[in-house]
């Protein structure tokens, strides 16, 4: 689909130069940040430019402090150090996995005169990798993926540690999972990985897979243990109300997405009670049967109710919706969901909490099936779409998103085949403005020769033309000086920092 097939927006001039008023203030809240947000997407949508010259300046290749290597493309006075690469030595003394992704800072903590950080990194690896994990302390699944092959299941987290501006260290945390996407922190201060896992994956041991697992800031208190609860499906990412405990997830299959949250018998916040119990839902648009956000445009807005899902852990299968709609093949909690008249999205993937609200990424959402992002109101449940992209320069398959502590959204990219702009071929992070327009903060820059590779002593077998490798992972330390993110392959992290103040993050 081009531009020319977008269909115009029913947004009348008189409320476009309000709002846009409104996002005019140097003193807007974040509510109204959002508000106009709406409006400038709908002027968009209309054939308005919607991507701006970022107000950090143009970006150009910058040399890594670890590497020398140019290996991101940032603002001037932006600098970023990488730690963590695939192949690198963990501290039990095996070599790093690769398949970078969700990521998330858990602990900020003082010792001594210094500031300390932990990280936690997920590694979206399925069944036909090494099995780096397995000195985990927490080891879910330690068998062959099947009775004819023995391979095991390679994916993971990796705890890292940052201290005063500089890397530290990364442990193994978890192990035996499979495809661990994105996840999402909580208020307690452990990190919830999710396995993306779109079908019901069996092991030769008999165990399943598709869940949650909570993994602790110390390695040696994670269990290794899913919280079947939150349900078996092809999870991507997960975010936490801090006021009632309720974890809102959403699920990566095409076409058969649900939203879902899980609300946990014990409320008091603490590692392990999730797995104590609770009730997962699945929502549905209040007065509206099976609803399909993922062709919704800006401004549309639902008010939501939740569906109780009564076997989180059903296999998975077809249903007829209450709308008559058929769905093939979906989650097992999907279809009881379905059946009940739930909506679904195309591809749910990223969502982060901010100040009382949750922000959805529909990653081929809208009407170009470029990206939506969706804003939850926890208060009073209300879904509006605040984003869309019109066209691949302009958003391209969000996937991860974060919310800065300064109460801007970041958006790393994940088409599959990244956008060509200005600044040449790569995938990028896109920011967004009080205003709603979109702009380029980062590129990924990496095309390397096996000789810098061995140069910096890192693997000649990473080298090549990277750049339409995505971003993941995403997140501010709390004091919003550091931005750290993934580039999955060929699997590296960083810490980027500089003049933050500059523009909105």
């Amino acid at each position: 689909m081009t531009d020319k097939d977008i269909s115009p927006q029913d947004v009348s001039p008189t409320r476009r130069n309000l709002l846009k008023g409104l996002a005019g203030s140097t003193a807007l809240p974040f509510i109204g940040a959002f508000a106009a947000l709406q409006a400038q997407q709908a002027m968009a949508a209309n054939g308005a430019t919607a991507l701006v010259d970022s107000p950090y300046g143009p970006i150009a290749p910058v040399n890594d402090l670890t590497t020398g290597l140019p290996l991101l493309q940032l603002p001037a006075g932006f600098t970023y150090k990488s730690f963590g690469w695939r192949g690198d030595l963990m501290t039990d003394g095996k070599a790093c996995p690769g398949g970078h992704d969700g990521m998330g800072v858990v602990l900020s903590r003082k010792v001594g005169r210094s500031t300390e950080l932990v990280l936690i990194r997920n590694h979206e690896i399925g069944g036909s990798a090494p099995s780096n994990f397995l000195n985990a302390i927490g080891v879910y699944d330690s068998g062959a993926v099947s009775a004819t092959s023995g391979n095991r299941f390679g994916g993971g987290t990796t705890n890292l540690l940052f201290r005063d501006g500089n890397w530290v260290s990364m442990t193994p945390s978890l192990g035996g999972t499979q495809t661990n996407c994105a996840g999402g922190i909580t208020p307690w201060g452990t990190w919830l990985t999710c396995e993306e896992v779109g079908s019901d994956a069996v092991s030769a041991s008999g165990k399943k897979h598709g869940y949650v697992f909570e993994v602790h800031s110390d390695p040696a208190r994670t269990t290794g243990q899913p919280i079947v609860g939150m349900g078996r499906f092809a999870h991507e990412a997960a975010a936490v109300d801090p006021a009632t405990c309720i974890v809102y997830q959403t699920e990566d299959s095409s076409g058969k997405s649900g939203f879902y949250r899980y609300i946990p018998d014990i409320t008091t916040g603490a590692p392990g009670t999730l797995a104590m119990g609770g009730v997962l839902q699945m929502a549905k648009v209040k007065g509206i049967n099976n609803v399909n956000l993922a062709t919704m445009p800006v401004d549309a807005k639902y008010e939501l109710e939740w569906v109780n899902i009564a076997n989180p852990d059903a296999n998975r299968g077809d249903a007829v919706g209450l709308s008559g709609v058929r769905i093939t093949n979906a989650a097992g909690p999907f279809v009881q969901g379905w059946v009940q008249g739930a909506a679904r999205m195309n591809r749910g993937e990223g969502i982060w909490y901010a100040q009382g609200k949750v922000y959805v990424m529909d990653t081929a959402g809208g009407p170009v099936q470029r990206g939506t992002i969706w804003e939850l109101d926890l208060a009073t449940q209300v879904l509006k779409c605040i984003y869309a992209s019109p066209s691949p320069l302009v958003g391209n398959m969000g996937d991860n998103l974060t919310v800065s502590p300064r109460n801007a959204i970041l958006i790393c990219e994940d088409a599959s085949t990244a956008a060509t702009d200005s600044f040449g071929f790569g995938q990028r992070l896109m920011g967004l403005t009080g205003l709603g327009d979109a702009y380029i903060f980062a590129k990924n820059n990496i095309v390397l020769t096996a000789a810098q590779l061995q140069g910096a002593g890192k693997l000649a077998s990473l080298a090549g033309d990277q750049r339409g490798n995505e971003f993941a992972g995403a997140c501010f330390d709390p004091t919003g000086r550091y931005l750290f993110v993934n580039i999955q392959t060929p699997g590296v992290t960083f810490a980027i920092t500089g003049p933050w103040a500059k523009g909105p993050l």
